[in-house]
């Protein structure tokens, strides 16, 4: 069971990998063990954890807990959990062995958790030299692939490296997932190409912060060169970056996102707030101003890329005045997509030290305008694109929809496109400033049939919400590749 980011996910294949390696395989029914990849960002998330793992514990097997709510407590979780058992990150090369040992009614003493930061030398340079790293530490490397995939869509995710070197005062996360350490781009190669002999067509490159990519390598520009390539990878039609940091989004790297055949152009930039006091408090880089001539400087080398971002409300000191601050920037920023969190005190975090802590009904509140501040701008988002072109992935085929009669689908003023009287299928799919869980989809209408992992150019003719719906746009839908085989489709 995977909860959290998508760097979990990846996590748990790699865990699969070395399981299936070990003798072990995936139970599509009663397991003999229940392995639970936690997530421990923040009080919700480690929440969710907690209960997965004591529903885990109803179905009877032995449960063991991963991940990173076990990274970081460790010994205190399984103290307070007695029903899982609790493994590091160190324990991942050993995870077959492991299990072995939990299926024979064996218990070992938890670990106590360590800053993981302190396990390679801070200047990034001197990194590239360390090759005893701890299991968990930094992605795998070796001669094959390690992982195996745990979904059979057509989107997958890439992790291009693991650890953090930023300090965010509300942020745990560096002090139990490490400092920051690159994968060579051989390796990410390897993989990308390994995903798509495997049914991926579009990959997501992941990590705690995408925008370092290279700097303990020697190149800051590594990641601009590295996506050309995998956009070239035979079967990739498209390569997704996630996690951008504002500070760090170099001109050069603005151009390749936006500009690139095969790379979608998508920022999903970690403004967190628009507040320069509130950014200072947190040890972030930025004020509205700031993030105002960024999106401006995306636009205007491509006036249709998609940008999401996130932000924390309610942090200590937070003033009315901030929060209006905030709430301009929104309005002005135009983005397809936005998360609205609530702060919460993190264990170990500077932000839990701070004065003028908001109570809790006071920052649920916030969130509780902030959100529907949000919701409605998206909607006013996905609006605005209704006549542009898009190139969307075809990811689920739903029931076929009979045919479209009068103004087309409930609570449209008029046919908006020419299906009016033919039947129709419908598909969910995404275009490329929609990401994979986190942003809408699009509905797509066509009168021919269409198969998952087909890339097709569409017209968006509605929107619902965040949503949009769109027709195939004939004559203009980009061939197949002549170097996709004949089995992908």
């Amino acid at each position: 069971m995977t909860l959290g980011c998508a760097r979990n996910e990846v996590d748990s294949e790699e865990l699969a990998a070395r399981l299936e390696a070990g003798g072990w395989r995936v139970a599509d029914g009663q397991a003999d063990v229940v392995l639970v990849n936690t997530c421990g960002f923040i009080k919700a998330a480690k929440q969710e954890s907690i209960d997965e793992l004591l529903g885990a514990a109803d179905s009877g097997s032995p449960v063991v807990a991963a991940g990173c709510l076990a990274e970081r407590y460790g010994s205190e979780l399984a103290g307070a959990l007695p029903e899982a058992q609790v493994l590091s990150f160190d324990d991942y090369a050993d995870i077959g062995t492991r299990l072995d040992e939990v299926l024979a009614g064996k218990r070992w003493p938890a670990h106590e958790p360590r800053d993981r930061r302190r396990l390679l030398p801070i200047a990034p340079a001197g990194r590239r030299a360390v090759t005893d790293l701890p299991d968990g530490l930094a992605p795998p490397s070796g001669p094959r692939v390690l992982r195996r995939r745990l979904a059979d869509g057509v989107v997958a995710p890439l992790k291009i490296a693991s650890g953090c070197d930023r300090r965010c005062s509300f942020c745990a996360i560096p002090a139990f997932r490490g400092a920051f350490l690159s994968r060579a781009p051989a390796e990410v190669l390897a993989e990308g190409n390994w995903l798509a002999a495997h049914g991926a067509r579009e990959l997501v490159l992941v990590s705690e912060n995408s925008t370092s990519y290279g700097k303990d390598l020697g190149d800051l520009r590594l990641l601009e060169s590295l996506l050309p390539r995998l956009a070239a990878v035979p079967g990739i039609d498209r390569v997704r970056v996630s996690y951008l940091q504002p500070a760090e989004l170099r001109p050069g790297l603005i151009e390749v996102l936006a500009g690139t055949p095969g790379v979608a152009s998508y920022f999903d930039l970690s403004f967190q707030h628009a507040s320069g006091p509130v950014l200072r408090a947190m040890r972030r880089f930025g004020d509205g101003d700031r993030f105002r001539a960024l999106i401006e400087q995306i636009r205007g080398l491509d006036p249709e890329a998609g940008i999401r971002s996130n932000f924390i409300v309610g942090f200590p000191g937070e003033t009315e005045q901030d929060l209006a601050e905030l709430e301009g920037f929104l309005g002005d920023a135009r983005l397809d997509a936005i998360g609205i969190f609530g702060y919460s005190d993190e264990d170990g975090t500077e932000a839990a030290t701070l004065g003028g802590q908001l109570d809790a009904q006071e920052i649920a509140s916030r969130v509780e305008e902030l959100a529907a501040l949000a919701d409605e701008l998206m909607a006013q988002r996905a609006a605005d694109r209704i006549g542009e072109v898009h190139e969307v992935l075809i990811e689920e085929s739903a029931h076929s929809a009979g045919e479209i009669t009068g103004a087309g689908r409930p609570g449209a003023e008029a046919p908006r496109h020419e299906l009016v009287g033919q039947p129709v299928g419908r598909y969910v799919g995404r275009g490329a400033h929609q990401a994979p869980e986190v942003d809408g989809c699009t509905e797509v209408l066509a009168s021919r049939p269409l198969a998952i992992g087909d890339l097709v150019r569409v017209r968006v003719v509605e929107s619902e919400g965040v949503d949009l719906v769109a027709v195939p746009n004939e004559g203009s839908e980009r061939d197949r590749r002549p170097d996709w085989p004949d089995a992908v489709g």
